[in-house]
């Protein structure tokens, strides 16, 4: 029985801000910051709150990263003297193009910009999410974590007015348990969505006010990242490297990073485009197969891999980015798609936007509207730095449809050899026509790909990972990975593609047991990481993912 057609639920308990934030990332909390600075400077009354769907601030959080402080610094001038952890400056670039056994270093000389990393850090992005999260309570940010907000809340008028939160202690069968708790409803005047990639709530809300009409289908990636503790003797702090080529082919997009951090460690991940056409390609196997590379072992061999997460990145670029704002809110950070991906970096860009959106907000509510269109905040987007920046790599994702040879090419005209002659970006545009999911070609079309067995030493199995990302759900509770038609993953995905969902999560979810007629796809909910591959992915668009119940997912210490 679906608890929703449970007739003897109690109400649900509502409580009022005036602006309600979904999600504790770089994005959403640097909304939140915004707000109650302004709101302190200027001597108004503001409530603010933020929703978590991870156990705490950072939680969820997974990135590469290398961080521009650009925004940062506009948020607060004084983050270094606050304790801000951006500790470890870049001190060297390093580019490479890779082939199955040899690897070719691009001169820095040659890089254009958005390849070089001067006065930038290498960070975790989720303690950069904890530090902020501490300066928003100091502000006194109301923060809820472990509550996911499940559903968009409308007023009479079909404005947002707010969200409520999932269900708690519900059956595997849908009915409520001995725990069972009501959801809570959060109404605010404004509420900004900080979901990051393929938000649950931003993607429906996509959907109804028809943001991306016009707009070219979003892109996105699948990465997939490590963290290593590697040897003394290879580390060298604040290197930088970047890589392209190997084992990926010539048409299918992708790259990888490689960050020597602070303390010895690491952070190693590769990046997939969704975009990809062979159905038998794995993310997570290119990813093992690109750590074997000689240019690549050397800097991991007699370390140890310490963590591991995945999460999907939005990439489509300005070309992809939706409208913005709606009646009653807005869409900031990597939820509408503000990342940089010619320069492999949004942080800035999520801390940028929610600023934006931050001042609009608190400009409507001071002269007493709620629940319009915040206008002013596209309006301050479009005479920002980040539009010119974004602007100048339009083109990007678009070239690599035409081959990596192409595109590497392109992106050295754009971004090299055009500002040089003064241009500020690229006097042509370059179009995408198909969404991800379009892209999958019949598995009986395409070359099938062995990958090797994994070492455990270099090399690892999907389920060893997971572990390393401390994910947990509680077990009997609604699968939040969810089928609209059952038939369709053997019917379809099976039969046609080869059973892709096999493949493409990097966490072991999916798989199919059975023979002949008695096949049938098995989801193990429980390994889920949050990266929403699946979502994006799905050749069908069969498989939706919703919010689990709150604090469920991984637990990422540093990522």
């Amino acid at each position: 029985m679906n608890i929703e057609a449970t007739s003897a639920l109690p109400p649900r308990e509502a409580m009022e801000f005036d602006v309600v934030i979904v999600g504790a990332g770089p994005a959403g909390l640097a909304t939140a910051i915004r707000l109650r600075q302004l709101a302190v400077e200027k001597g108004q009354e503001l409530s603010v709150c933020v929703l978590e769907k991870g156990s705490e601030p950072g939680a969820h959080i997974l990135s590469g990263a290398v961080m521009d402080p650009r925004a940062l610094t506009e948020l607060f001038p004084d983050w270094a003297e606050r304790g801000a952890p951006l500790k470890q400056a870049v001190t060297r670039d390093e580019f490479l193009f890779l082939n199955e056994t040899g690897a070719k270093t691009t001169p820095n000389a040659l890089l254009p910009k958005c390849f070089h990393n001067e006065g930038s850090y290498i960070i975790s992005l989720g303690e950069v999410s904890r530090w902020l999260a501490q300066q928003a309570e100091a502000l006194e940010v109301a923060i809820f974590p472990g509550f996911a907000a499940a559903e968009v809340l409308y007023d009479d008028t079909g404005a947002v007015m707010g969200v409520a939160t999932g269900d708690m202690g519900i059956h595997k069968d849908g009915t409520p348990g001995p725990n069972f708790e009501r959801g809570m409803e959060l109404h605010a005047k404004y509420t900004v969505f900080a979901e990051g990639s393929r938000g649950h709530l931003g993607r429906q809300l996509i959907s109804k006010f028809k943001l991306d009409a016009g707009k070219d289908p979003q892109a996105y990636g699948i990465g997939i990242k490590e963290l290593w503790q590697i040897d003394p003797a290879k580390h060298e702090p604040g290197l930088v490297v970047h890589a392209a080529g190997w084992p990926l082919d010539n048409d299918t997009y992708g790259g990888a990073f490689l960050y020597h951090a602070e303390g010895g460690k690491v952070s190693i991940g590769y990046v997939v485009g969704l975009d990809y056409k062979n159905p038998w390609l794995s993310p997570f196997e290119e990813f093992q197969r690109f750590k074997t590379h000689p240019a690549i072992r050397k800097h991991l061999e007699g370390g140890k891999r310490i963590a591991y997460g995945a999460r999907a990145i939005t990439a489509g670029g300005i070309l992809s980015l939706p409208k913005t704002v709606f009646p009653g809110g807005a869409l900031v950070g990597c939820e509408a798609g503000y990342l940089n991906v010619s320069r492999i970096k949004g942080s800035h860009a999520a801390i940028k936007t929610g600023m934006l959106a931050a001042e609009a907000a608190f400009d409507a509510l001071v002269a007493g509207r709620s629940r319009d269109e915040l206008s002013a905040y596209p309006e301050a987007f479009e005479n920002s730095w980040l539009k010119a920046e974004l602007m100048q790599a339009k083109n990007f994702k678009q070239w690599f449809k035409k081959g990596r040879t192409v595109a590497t090419l392109m992106t050295g005209i754009e971004q090299l050899v055009l500002p040089m002659l003064g241009f500020r970006t690229a006097p042509w545009t370059i179009h995408r026509t198909k969404a991800d999911h379009e892209c999958l070609e019949p598995a009986a079309t395409q070359p099938k790909i062995n990958y090797p067995k994994p070492d455990n030493v270099l090399t690892f199995d999907r389920l060893s990972s997971v572990f390393l990302s401390s994910t947990n759900h509680e077990e009997d509770q609604p699968s939040h990975l969810t089928l609209k038609d059952p038939s369709i993953p053997v019917s379809v995905n099976l039969a046609t593609y080869g059973g892709p969902e096999a493949r493409y999560c990097p966490a072991g979810v999916y798989e199919f047991v059975g023979e002949g007629a008695d096949t049938r796809l098995q989801i193990n909910a429980q390994n889920c990481v949050h990266c929403k591959t699946c979502d994006i992915k799905d050749p069908t668009q069969n498989i939706v993912w919703v919010t689990p119940q709150g604090g469920g997912g991984p637990n990422y210490p540093a990522m």
